[in-house]
């Protein structure tokens, strides 16, 4: 096998494509994807993709502990619960301490627990105001 990942692998898959299409042979995604997993001596795409994952460790997991920012607020905490999928990492963190969500001096809202979807580097799509993520993790 020479890919070392399941982005490797789709990445070459789209080059092929890309290739093929140039020289005008039309090839759909999945059908790259299976020449991809052949090139590297596996039967299948689903074959391919599940060596590729038990390779790679997760990123994330259930009970790890964690460190970063909610809503520009330092934390630190643990993983309570965690789905994983391509799209992102959706999960709860609990804070060791709790972490007041409310910049205004007059105001606060404590937070004990956070719940977000997260990429790849820990890092959720929503943003605040200020364009920073909401959420901000990444392993201690």
């Amino acid at each position: 096998m020479t890919v070392k990942s399941i982005a490797e692998a789709k990445a070459q898959a789209k080059a092929l494509r890309i290739t093929l299409a140039a020289e005008g042979t039309v090839v759909g995604h999945a059908k790259a994807l299976e020449l991809i997993a052949h090139r590297n001596g596996a039967r299948d795409w689903n074959t391919l993709s599940a060596q590729l994952a038990k390779l790679a460790p997760p990123i994330f997991y259930l009970h790890q502990r964690v460190r970063g920012h909610y809503l520009g607020q330092a934390f630190k905490g643990e993983i309570t619960a965690i789905t994983s999928s391509e799209s992102g990492h959706a999960l709860s963190v609990r804070f060791d301490a709790p972490v007041d969500t409310v910049t205004f001096e007059g105001f606060s809202n404590m937070r004990r627990v956070a719940r977000g979807v997260v990429d790849d580097r820990g890092h959720s799509a929503e943003k605040t105001s200020n364009g920073m993520p909401h959420l901000i993790i990444s392993p201690l």
